[in-house]
C-alpha cells in the first residue's frame, strides 16, 4: 500500500467503469472518502476509446459506442464537459435494389420511402402512432430513473393515465413479437422495430419472459426521447470526464488492482486485491459499491459459481473497421444518410427469428443480422489530421444472435467463422465487397477488429460477454422489493434498486435495477443510497 493511501475509506468502489466512476464522483462530492480499484491499467471499462490499428491515427469507441440513457441531470450535476451530437437520420435498411430511409427531420421523405417499400402509407402511419406512444411513455418514465424506485403499480398508473392501457400492455405485458405483428404489416418494418429488443439480449421475440420487452424499453426511453447520440471525441471522452470529476472531488483511483475478495462485517467490508507487482493489498470500506457484474461480486464474496444455465451470456459480435471511403449501395440513397444513422443488415423479423433459432441450436447463423453506424460522419475529431482530411470513415458493426456458447469450444475458429458469415451478410446488401474499401494499417493488414462475447469476457470482465452484466430488469420495484421494511438495514439501497444480501455492499454497475447501457444511473443510485442512508 502506498504512503498516500489510507487503511480505511468510507466507500471502496470495485471496478472503474463509467458507473463506478459516477458513483465515486457523487460520493466524493458528498464529503466521503473514496477509493476506486480497477483491474485494467486504465479506467472506463467498456466505455473507452482506443487506437486498435497499428500506425493508424483513428481513436475508435472500442466497445460501447452511442449514448442515450446518460441523464442530462447527471451531466449537469457533475459538470461533465461532454458533447453529445444528435443524428439526423434514424435508420436505413437496404432491401434488394432499394431500401427504407427513416429521416427524423423529413416526414414527407420518410412517408415516400415507406410507400416505395410497402406499397402503401399504412405502415408509415402505424410507425408514427407506435413511436408517438413510446415517446410519451419515455417522457413520463425517464424522470423516474434518477429517483428512488417506484412500485410497479405506480409506474403502471403513470403509463395508463398518460398514454393508455394499450401502451402498458404493449410494452410491459405482451411479447414484443406479438405487438409488432399486430402493429405493422411489412416484415422488414417489423424487424427494424424489433432490433431495439435484441441489442445485447439473446431472445426469441415471442418469449414469455419478456426480456426482449425490457431491452426494447431501455432503448426507447433515454432522456425522455429515446435518441441515441454520438459522443464527441468518442466514448473515452465520457469515461474521461467522469474520471476527472471523481478525482477533482477527492476520490483516489488505483489501476492494475485485481480485487480478489470482498468480506463484509458488522462495521465494515474488507477488500483484498493484487497490485501490478503481484503483491497482496487490503483495505477496509464502510461500504463497497460494486461496479463489477453481480456474478463477479458473488465470486468475490465467496459464493458458489452459478449453474451454466443461470450464467450471464452475451450474444453479440462487435466489429470495428476503418474504411478508405463509404461503400457503394445498390440504392440511389445518399450514403451519408444511409450510414449516419443505423444501417440494418438482414434484420427483417423473419430473418431475426431464423438467426435466433439457428444460434439456439448451436450454429452460427447462416445470414447473421447486424447493424452498422459511422461515428465519423457526425464527429471527425476521433481521426488524426492526416485522416480527417480524407474520405476515411470508421464503421462499427454490431452483430446479433451470436451467443457466447457458440465460441466456447473453439474461440478462434468460431470467431473466424462468425466474421466470415457476418461480412458475407453485409456484402449481400452492398454494391461492392466491404473488403474493397477497408483501409490497411502500418503492417499492411486490413483495419478490422472483431470481438466475440468470449473476447469481451476477457477484455473487460463482462461475464459471458454480457454487455448489460445480466438480463435487464424492469425499471420499477417488484413486490418482493417493496417488502423491505423502512427500518431494515439496507432498506435505502433497496429503495434505489442497488441492494445485495449484505447491507454494506451495494450494486453500482449495469447489473443493478435500472442498469444497462452507458447511463451512470446505477452508479448514481448507489451513491444516493450511501449518502442518504
Amino acid at each position: 500500500m502506498t504512503d498516500s493511501m489510507r487503511s480505511r475509506y468510507d466507500v471502496v468502489v470495485v471496478g472503474g467503469g463509467h458507473n463506478g466512476l459516477t458513483a465515486a464522483a457523487y460520493v466524493a462530492r458528498g464529503g466521503r472518502s473514496v477509493l476506486v480499484l480497477e483491474r485494467a491499467d486504465h479506467v472506463g471499462g467498456a466505455a473507452v476509446s482506443a487506437r486498435p490499428f497499428a500506425g493508424t491515427d483513428a481513436r475508435l469507441s472500442r466497445y460501447s459506442y452511442l449514448v442515450s440513457l446518460l441523464p442530462r441531470q447527471v451531466i449537469e450535476e457533475l459538470g461533465l464537459p461532454i458533447t453529445l451530437k444528435r443524428r439526423r437520420w434514424s435508420s436505413y435498411t437496404p432491401v434488394g435494389d432499394g431500401g427504407l430511409l427513416v429521416d427524423s427531420q423529413d416526414a414527407a421523405a420518410t412517408r415516400a420511402s415507406f410507400r416505395r417499400l410497402t406499397g402503401s402509407d399504412a405502415d408509415f402511419e402505424a410507425w408514427g402512432r407506435f413511436y408517438a406512444m413510446t415517446a410519451e411513455v419515455a417522457r413520463r418514465l425517464a424522470p423516474t430513473l434518477t429517483e428512488p424506485l417506484l412500485p410497479r403499480s405506480a409506474v403502471r398508473d403513470l403509463v395508463v393515465d398518460g398514454v393508455g392501457e394499450e401502451a402498458w400492455r404493449a410494452l410491459f405485458e405482451e411479447p414484443l413479437g406479438e405487438v409488432l405483428r399486430r402493429t405493422f404489416a411489412d416484415d422488414v418494418v417489423r424487424g427494424i422495430a424489433a432490433t431495439d429488443g435484441l441489442i445485447g439480449t439473446f431472445a426469441d421475440l415471442d418469449e414469455p419472459s419478456l426480456r426482449q420487452n425490457r431491452c426494447f424499453l431501455y432503448h426507447v426511453i433515454g432522456n425522455g426521447t429515446g435518441d441515441w447520440d454520438v459522443p464527441v471525441g468518442g466514448m473515452g471522452a465520457v469515461s474521461g470526464a467522469l474520471r476527472d470529476a471523481a478525482v477533482a472531488a477527492g476520490a483516489t483511483i488505483v489501476t492494475s488492482a485485481t480485487v480478489t475478495a470482498v468480506d463484509p462485517g458488522a462495521s465494515g467490508v474488507e477488500v483484498a486485491w493484487t497490485d501490478a507487482d503481484g503483491r497482496t493489498r487490503g483495505v477496509t470500506g464502510g461500504h463497497v459499491l460494486a461496479g463489477c457484474a453481480p456474478a463477479e461480486l458473488d465470486r468475490l464474496l465467496g459464493g458458489d459459481p452459478p449453474a451454466s444455465a443461470d450464467s450471464p451470456e452475451g450474444a453479440q459480435l462487435k466489429v470495428n473497421m476503418l474504411l478508405t471511403r463509404l461503400p457503394r449501395l445498390r440504392d440511389d440513397v445518399d450514403p451519408v444518410a444511409a450510414f449516419s444513422g443505423t444501417l440494418h443488415v438482414n434484420e427483417s423479423l423473419t430473418q431475426l427469428q431464423a438467426a435466433h433459432a439457428q444460434a439456439s441450436a448451436g450454429q452460427i447463423p447462416e445470414l447473421p443480422p447486424s447493424e452498422i453506424y459511422c461515428h465519423t460522419l457526425t464527429d471527425r475529431t476521433i481521426l488524426g489530421p492526416a485522416l480527417a482530411g480524407t474520405d476515411a470513415q470508421t464503421i462499427t458493426l454490431f452483430g446479433l444472435h451470436m451467443p457466447a456458447r457458440l465460441f466456447r469450444a473453439d474461440p478462434d475458429g468460431a470467431r473466424d467463422h462468425a466474421l466470415r458469415a457476418t461480412l458475407t451478410s453485409l456484402d449481400s446488401v452492398l454494391a461492392e465487397p466491404i473488403e474493397d474499401v477497408l483501409a490497411l494499417d502500418a503492417d499492411g493488414a486490413p483495419c478490422l477488429e472483431v470481438r466475440t462475447p468470449v473476447d469481451l469476457e476477457g477484455d473487460v470482465g463482462l461475464p459471458g460477454g454480457h454487455i448489460f452484466h445480466r438480463d435487464l430488469s424492469w425499471p420499477f420495484a417488484e413486490p418482493r422489493d417493496e417488502e423491505t421494511a423502512p427500518a431494515t438495514p439496507g432498506a435505502e439501497a433497496a429503495r434505489w434498486g442497488v441492494a445485495t444480501d449484505h447491507p454494506r455492499v451495494l450494486l453500482a454497475g449495469a447489473g443493478a435495477r435500472r442498469g444497462g447501457g452507458v447511463s451512470g444511473i446505477p452508479g448514481r443510485a448507489a451513491a444516493m443510497a450511501v449518502l442518504s442512508g
